[in-house]
């Protein structure tokens, strides 16, 4: 279920959504529908995703060729790993300041408050007389997956996109947002309105687009992160401060620019049963048109000094996957060199997602976090297919670990589900690792344990 990452070397030990329904991802951890620019919040137990939603745009939809957004929805997981889409929350003909047809609803923001979630988010005004371009508006629910209520305008004094809320330690809320510069001013408590007249952020790069800020608050350190545009495309940079509005010296680069071209990035930084996460946006499901993106969530860490360790996207993620559902392997955590690669099932339907070949017997695949359980496994299904027949075995954790079950595969030009028993099954975490022991080329979607 995803596009390309980094392939890395054989070691010595390989180491280890439809509407209302969960769906099992890994990166993209959304496959139903194209997803960009994600606000993870926490909300009790659960994480929360507010991303905006983009679409393939149709004559009178917006601007050719450009971004193409016209709702947005809401997605939650207990585990990061299995993810309910929530449905619609918020549409742009039903927001009475946002211009009709206009397919701007960009990069949303939620914050919860006294018992009600704020949303933030931005578009463009029907009133022409409040001039070009964005402004931002807020929709009000008494839960994070609504029902949202927009309030009737847009924000009184904020022009510019990319909002993003922090409610500081004592109590007071900023409002953050982009637009040539990145601004922020104080919110009132009622969190609809400015308290403040905006400032400018400054001490940033002056040359190169900077948008998208994302404010949070470690240990008492305000850290500024910020996409920017340092050479061709986006990269994720911070600055940091000891105050909400700054000074703020710029520290790095937590994540470089897209080895394959995505122009844009986008992220949120939260922390969630202890362990700190970067949701951020790649153009997995639509490789040659990066303005169709989808949503990714990898771990991320600090220095002993605070700084932010330089994060490598990966198709893995994070979360582990449960060995009874379909395990998509071709979200790897490493791919041989030679003998194996990534391609999508169907290229005319790229939300059915990946599928993992095998060209020789120097293929492998090696996928981390598997959960079995407290019973070791008893059989192992895949769905695979082999015009001319081939044999794949399947191990536990590393190259030489034990052999779960030796795959024979019948020729045959379909796919086909194969149920073998498994040998030296055992309970708990582990990783796979699957190899061809053939030169014949074989597909595989997916595999699951019973």
């Amino acid at each position: 279920m995803n596009a390309r990452t980094l392939r890395g070397a054989l070691g010595l030990a390989l180491l280890a959504s439809s509407f209302g329904r969960p769906a099992a991802a890994q990166n993209p951890f959304i496959t139903s529908q194209f997803t960009a620019d994600p606000t993870a919040r926490v909300f009790g137990d659960r994480v929360y995703v507010y991303p905006s939603h983009d679409i393939r745009g149709k004559p009178g939809q917006g601007r050719p060729g450009w971004f193409c957004m016209e709702d947005y929805h809401v997605f939650s997981s207990a585990n990061l790993t299995n993810w309910t889409d929530h449905g619609v929350i918020v549409t742009q003909n039903k927001v009475a300041w946002v211009k009709p047809d206009s397919y701007s609803m960009w990069a949303p923001e939620c914050v919860a408050r006294n018992g009600k979630y704020y949303f933030y988010f931005p578009s463009t005004p029907k009133d022409s007389t409040a001039g070009k371009g964005f402004t931002v508006g807020v929709a009000v629910a008494d839960a994070p997956t609504g029902p949202f209520v927009p309030q009737p305008t847009s924000i009184k004094g904020v022009r510019g996109i990319d909002p993003n809320v922090l409610i500081d330690k004592d109590g007071q809320a900023y409002l953050y947002w982009s637009q040539g510069n990145i601004y922020a001013a104080k919110l009132r408590p009622d969190m609809l309105e400015l308290a403040s007249e905006p400032v400018t952020l400054g001490a940033l790069p002056t040359a190169g687009l900077k948008e998208g800020p994302y404010v949070f608050e470690r240990q008492g350190t305000y850290y500024l992160t910020y996409p920017h545009v340092a050479n061709k495309t986006e990269r994720l940079e911070y600055a940091t401060s000891r105050s909400p509005l700054g000074p703020f010296e710029v520290k790095g680069v937590l994540m470089d620019e897209s080895p394959t071209g995505c122009w844009t990035n986008h992220h949120s930084i939260t922390q969630f049963k202890g362990q700190w996460y970067l949701f951020y946006h790649h153009n997995d499901l639509s490789p040659n048109f990066d303005k169709n993106r989808s949503v990714r969530v990898d771990s991320l860490f600090f220095n002993p000094d605070g700084s932010i360790r330089k994060v490598a996207p990966t198709l893995r993620g994070v979360g582990l996957t449960d060995a009874r559902q379909k395990i998509q392997v071709d979200r790897y955590s490493r791919l041989s060199t030679q003998g194996a690669a990534i391609a999508f099932l169907d290229t005319a339907n790229k939300f059915q997602g990946w599928k993992t070949l095998f060209t020789g017997r120097q293929g492998w695949v090696q996928y981390n976090g598997v959960d079995f359980g407290p019973r070791p496994p008893r059989a192992l299904t895949l769905r695979v297919a082999a015009a001319a027949g081939a044999t794949l075995q399947v191990r536990l954790d590393q190259p030489t670990g034990p052999v779960l079950a030796q795959v024979v595969v019948p020729k045959s030009g379909q796919w086909r589900e194969l149920r073998v028993p498994v040998a030296a099954g055992r309970p708990g975490r582990h990783t796979l690792y699957i190899a061809s022991q053939t030169d014949a080329p074989s597909e595989l979607d997916w595999v699951k344990f019973e």
